[in-house]
């Protein structure tokens, strides 16, 4: 029987863990705000400041290789990826959401680190506005779980 089909609440203290955080200065108003809304809830979860590297890169597309190289550093227990993508006129949209989503999965997969991929894809700024301090405050919560699930499957 799987630990949710016995009612088991997920792990969500932080206490000791190290997290990276890679953002995108990309609409840098909307990143800024998933920022904003992550750090304080890793904050709650009783991640340390300490404990919190939080980079920033150009844009979406150079998200995955940030998270490479701190993969790479085996210095975090979890990863969190902050981005927002907002639709254009063009294919590009579709180019940076697709390989963008595709490089934190591999990253996430060939390192066996958890990365919560807060990276939005939205249709427009009020969309994205909408969502922005919730889809930061999972991604926190997202990396906790998951890295304090890690370890007890190590």
């Amino acid at each position: 029987m799987l630990a949710a089909d016995r009612g088991q609440a997920a792990e969500l203290d932080g206490r000791d863990l190290r997290i990276g955080i890679v953002q995108a200065r990309f609409n840098s108003e909307l990143t800024g705000q998933l920022a904003q809304a992550c750090v304080a809830e890793l904050e709650k979860l009783g991640v340390a400041g300490k404990h919190v590297k939080h980079v920033l890169v150009p844009g979406a597309l150079e998200i995955g290789v940030a998270l490479q190289a701190m993969a790479d550093s085996n210095e975090f227990d979890a990863l969190i990826a902050l981005g927002c993508i907002i639709r254009g006129e063009t294919y590009h949209f579709e180019l940076v959401a697709n390989e963008s989503g595709a490089a934190v999965t591999r990253v996430s997969l060939d390192h066996q680190v958890p990365i919560a991929n807060a990276i939005l894809t939205v249709e427009n700024e009020a969309q994205a506005l909408a969502r922005v301090g919730e889809k930061g405050r999972d991604a926190a919560r997202v990396a906790v779980e998951m890295a304090n699930l890690m370890e007890d499957l190590s």
